[in-house]
């Protein structure tokens, strides 16, 4: 099929998805019945969008207007007075069925009744099956039932003095049939009009807990960034203002080691911009496969440690138990915890400070100890306000562990955290 014939196809069928059912049906009968069906069809969708377009009360008046014309028009002129002042009784309440049904309901039964007393039979009677199932449709279940009593014993009424050669059985159960109809219809309408407001009250409510969700996960993903920029930031310059200040000491008593200073503050720099680039999610395709680096984890502590000591902190780290069987996120956290103890500890300790990492690994947990053997710091006048050991203890609260930090019984300052892992290896909280 070429372009040409399918673009018209296409549209079709996107046409007969946004008409309404009813539409459907009728543009499906044009389509494959023969002519004078789909003729038949075109007529019947039309007058049925016609008579939407027209205002509730034109469309309420239609069915009044309707039983006064045939009255007018099956009437002799002796008997039209009296038909069509009964007439009117019946039909013209049904004007406001829908404002007030039960109103409506005892008007046209107290019209009914004078048609009974005066002995006129006529085609207007409907007006109460109108008015029952009006009442079923719009007011409650009690009602309803006293409507539909009513009509019965209307029709019993009605069947006791109109019934011809006494045959009263069958024009009473047609009447019956007729009024328990009516009332059932309506309670259909009732039940289908309360089930569809449940659906779409139910609908909004689970948009708005979608909208709650929505905001929920931006603000959790807003924090998890601002807790790596964190982390990628404040440890990236703190090792490059110790090499800077390495290498402006060291530059004319050792040309090489401020060399190898200069270079190691470059691939920092590049380092930085890497992580950063992972953590925001705008790593370009057209950069090359080399700074696409994995995320950060037990084995880069090797590496972690390697920089510190370049920059001024000798730290030495042990490992102890397997790795493989941790996730890549629990190794990303541990990764981060150890790089924040260590650049506070770069900041504020002193020179002639060492460090210690243990990581000590188990098919349960993850322990981490981060100790320095520098004087303990002045406890500070104020609470602290940076983001440092709050986003430590998010990341630990993760994987359901308390993380310490504070001063060494023995000097020094200390960072002791435990993650728990699932038989899994995945997070158990």
């Amino acid at each position: 099929m070429t372009e040409a014939a399918a673009e018209p196809d296409l549209a079709r069928r996107v046409r007969d998805r946004d008409r309404p059912r009813w539409a459907r049906s009728a543009f499906r009968l044009t389509r494959d019945a023969g002519p004078a069906s789909a003729h038949a069809a075109r007529t019947v969708g039309t007058t049925r969008r016609r008579g939407r377009r027209l205002p509730p009360v034109v469309r309420a008046s239609l069915l009044p207007a309707l039983l006064l014309f045939g009255t007018v028009l099956t009437r002799t002129p002796p008997e039209l007075p009296v038909a069509l002042a009964l007439t009117t009784a019946l039909a013209l309440p049904l004007v406001w069925r829908r404002r007030a049904p039960r109103a409506v309901f005892g008007a046209v039964a107290a019209a009914a009744f004078a048609q009974w007393l005066a002995n006129v039979q006529l085609p207007a009677d409907i007006a109460l099956l109108v008015a029952l199932h009006t009442v079923a449709a719009h007011a409650g279940r009690r009602a309803a039932l006293v409507a539909a009593a009513v009509a019965e014993a209307g029709a019993l009424l009605a069947c006791l003095r109109w019934a011809t050669d006494g045959a009263f059985l069958a024009p009473f159960v047609a009447v019956t049939a007729l009024v328990v109809t009516a009332a059932v219809l309506g309670v259909n309408v009732r039940t289908t009009r309360a089930y569809l407001a449940a659906v779409e009250e139910r609908a909004a409510r689970l948009e708005q807990q979608q909208d709650q969700q929505a905001r929920l996960a931006v603000a959790e993903e807003r924090t998890r960034i601002t807790r790596e920029m964190h982390d990628i930031v404040t440890h990236n310059l703190s090792v490059m203002v110790a090499l800077t200040d390495a290498a402006v000491y060291a530059q004319h008593r050792s040309p090489a080691r401020t060399t190898t200073a200069m270079l190691q503050i470059s691939e920092t720099g590049r380092q930085a911009l890497t992580d950063m680039r992972r953590s925001l999610g705008i790593l370009r395709t057209d950069e090359p496969d080399a700074q696409r680096h994995p995320l950060p984890g037990i084995a880069q502590l090797q590496a972690l440690t390697d920089q510190m000591c370049a920059a001024g902190l000798p730290t030495r780290l042990h490992l102890d138990g397997g790795r493989a069987h941790v996730p890549a996120t629990a190794q990303l956290t541990v990764y981060r915890l150890v790089q924040e103890a260590l650049t506070n500890t770069l900041k504020h300790a002193p020179a002639g400070t060492h460090a210690t990492v243990r990581i000590r690994c188990s098919t349960e947990s993850v322990t981490v100890d981060v100790t320095d053997s520098g004087p303990c710091p002045p406890p500070p006048a104020t609470a602290p306000s940076g983001h440092g050991l709050p986003g430590m203890r998010e990341r630990a609260a993760a994987y359901g562990g308390t993380l310490r930090a504070g001063p060494l019984p023995g000097g020094g300052w200390g960072v002791h955290t435990r993650l728990f892992l699932d038989s899994n290896g995945a997070a158990s909280a």
